[in-house]
């Protein structure tokens, strides 16, 4: 499964918003400074902020100081909600994904037509659900707490149970 750069520069987005979130007085930030500070191009970053907001999940206020603010706090933000935001469903493979009515998709290769239920669905539906759990399980707040780390801190190793 791979995600795109819209998945990418949406989250890089949201954790230069989150870093920049103040409960006491929220500041909004301006694209072009995101833009910046992520090395992103402007147009792309704009075009992803219309989906984050369309989602609920930015705002965005106009005049000289406008910009963008998290919609809620950052440990309501789930990467579930941010993927689903951006890149539509977080399928595996192809066949996993519904498409509208009429809409042409591949259908799955090793489809039967004697009834047989694929044999490889199961794996890729474990797949699916391990990164949807994933994605989940991680919030914003804690991305943002790690880009506040020491350089020579070690990436936190997921366990069995979590």
């Amino acid at each position: 499964m791979i995600f795109t750069t819209k998945a990418e520069y949406g989250v890089r987005l949201l954790i230069q918003l989150g870093m920049h979130a103040s409960p006491q007085a929220p500041i909004p930030v301006s694209l072009k400074a995101i833009a910046e500070a992520e090395q992103l191009p402007l147009a792309y970053l704009e075009r992803i902020a219309a989906l984050l907001k369309k989602a609920g999940l930015v705002t965005s206020t106009r005049g000289a100081h406008g910009g963008y603010l998290l919609a809620t706090p950052a440990e309501e933000i789930t990467m579930d909600l941010v993927v689903l935001a951006l890149e539509g469903a977080i399928a595996p493979m192809e066949c996993f994904v519904e498409h509208p009515e009429g809409e042409e998709h591949r259908v799955c290769c090793s489809h039967q037509t004697d009834g047989q239920t694929c044999a490889t669905k199961l794996l890729w539906t474990r797949v699916q659900m391990g990164v949807i759990r994933s994605l989940q399980r991680t919030t914003l707040a804690e991305l943002v707490a790690f880009a506040h780390r020491p350089e020579s801190a070690e990436v936190p190793a997921l366990t069995q149970g979590t």
